[in-house]
């Protein structure tokens, strides 16, 4: 407990995300890339023997921490001391570890690999909220709630409608991210300044054979294509391209979360509230939004993120400049392990959102009446009525009911007044006939229906065996 840890590991982040960014994963990855680089360069030609390769596969999982942190104390250069590390290990091997490679065949290209892992597992996570996210919004497709501009009543929506919203933006992420790893590349074997300069030395200035190593190697690590030229570094344009998706999902993430915040305000809609759960250690009734202020706190953190990252890849210096490592560490796994924390706890909260139907309706009631108006005028005049003269009679007493809500604290009573005045020849049942909501709610429900079936369904089918988590919520 005397030293720093990281909140993403002890509250927020799952163990699949926290693996891909550690250690563990980093240097066996290291070495499967040297293991793949002496396999590709004895195919080639190179006089590497099997027992070598069988050797360094022998080591692969084993690797020797205490000895690799000894030599890079000593070394000053990590890639350097687990090369070490690995040859004291297997030694028949040690000669051809690394063959021709700079340090960034295997840093770049292991970057690379853990981003588009932990891209892949963000997609997971994006699907299975879009998942639960269609569930509700068909369940309350046809549920009237007020609609908000400004913050401010405005014309009926439904509660599924409004769903819609946060899944359209999620469906857009997704179409992003699918784009980037449709692109996926890899850094490759490209040399110290990106001109495979040793690598045309080993093969005696062949490049068939070179350009051969460079897309062997992407292709038996899964990978379609190479980036067709890079300095020592793959352009660092590629983080801040990756980043910029991450904060798009962060930013539809955010919008749900401060929606849910204020719906939780009106007591409309809560977030899940455990029963034995604490809202505050000094008032204990209250159920504060613990869960969507933590999406809204993550994703802020996450939004801030790519102009780091922009700034990054526009001082790169030439082939190659090594501020950008230290800043890299940080940025990009903090960055993975903040959205998977975000994502998490947002699949936990649309699994288990709570209506309150009779609250929203009390709401609707309180409003309502305001927005009728017109239609009630429209009544007025195909009964003989003078508009102009129902216009301002209806703006009379719209005013006298505003004013009994706001200075008095009554309900609204416009209707009554309508009513009472009789001026409009419309009876109460015929005007509370008026008064159902399912009258404003427009196409709400056919256009949930619309958007589920035409653009939601075919992706949660297409990824139907990826569906079914429920997101943790860690202390």
């Amino acid at each position: 407990m005397d030293i720093y840890k990281s909140p993403f590991e002890s509250r927020y982040s799952s163990k699949e995300m926290l693996y891909l960014f550690s250690d563990d994963k980093k240097f066996k990855t290291w070495r499967k890339l040297w293991i793949i680089l002496a396999e590709t360069e004895k195919e080639l030609g190179l006089n590497i023997t099997d027992d070598q390769i069988e050797e360094l596969k022998k080591y692969q999982e084993e690797i020797n921490y205490d000895l690799a942190k000894e030599y890079e104390n000593k070394l000053r250069h990590d890639v350097m001391a687990h090369i070490h590390a690995y040859g004291d290990q297997a030694k028949l091997a040690m000669p051809i570890i690394h063959l021709g490679a700079t340090s960034c065949y295997v840093g770049d290209n292991t970057d690379l690999i853990i981003m588009y892992e932990a891209l892949e597992l963000i997609k997971t996570k994006v699907i299975n909220v879009i998942s639960k996210l269609a569930k509700f919004a068909d369940k309350y497709k046809s549920l009237p709630t007020l609609g908000f501009t400004h913050f401010q009543a405005a014309q009926l929506t439904t509660v599924g409608k409004r769903a819609t919203l946060w899944l359209q933006e999620l469906w857009l992420d997704l179409e992003e991210i699918d784009n980037l790893l449709s692109k996926k590349r890899l850094r490759g074997a490209k040399g110290t300044t990106g001109t495979q300069a040793t690598f045309m030395n080993l093969f005696d200035n062949d490049f068939e054979k070179v350009k051969l190593l460079d897309k062997t190697i992407a292709k038996k690590l899964g990978y379609n294509d190479v980036y067709p030229v890079t300095g020592q570094t793959y352009s660092r344009k590629v983080d801040t391209q990756i980043l910029n998706v991450l904060s798009q999902v962060a930013q539809s993430a955010y919008k749900f979360s401060n929606d849910i915040r204020l719906l939780q305000h009106l007591k409309e809609i809560e977030e899940p509230f455990e029963k034995n759960q604490i809202g505050s250690s000094a008032m204990a009734y209250k159920r504060n939004p613990m869960r969507t202020e933590r999406i809204s706190a993550l994703s802020r953190f996450i939004i801030s993120l790519p102009i780091n990252s922009s700034i990054t890849a526009s001082t790169q210096w030439f082939e190659r400049t090594l501020d950008d490592s230290a800043n890299k560490r940080l940025v990009i796994s903090e960055a993975f392990l903040a959205l998977d924390a975000v994502l998490e706890t947002y699949l936990n909260v649309a699994s288990n959102l709570v209506v309150y139907p009779k609250v929203i309706q009390s709401h609707i009631e309180a409003e309502l009446p305001f927005m009728a108006t017109e239609i009630i005028l429209m009544e007025g005049v195909k009964r003989g009525g003078d508009r102009q003269e129902l216009h301002e009679k209806i703006r009379v007493l719209s005013m006298e009911a505003s004013k009994n809500v706001k200075q008095e604290g009554q309900h609204n009573d416009l209707i009554e007044r309508i009513i009472k005045d009789g001026m409009f020849n419309i009876s109460k049942e015929e005007i509370l006939g008026i008064l159902d909501a399912q009258n404003f709610i427009g196409a709400a429900p056919m256009q949930v229906d619309s958007f589920l079936n035409e653009v939601i369904n075919p992706i949660l089918e297409n990824n139907k065996d990826i569906i079914g988590r429920t997101g943790e919520v860690r202390v």
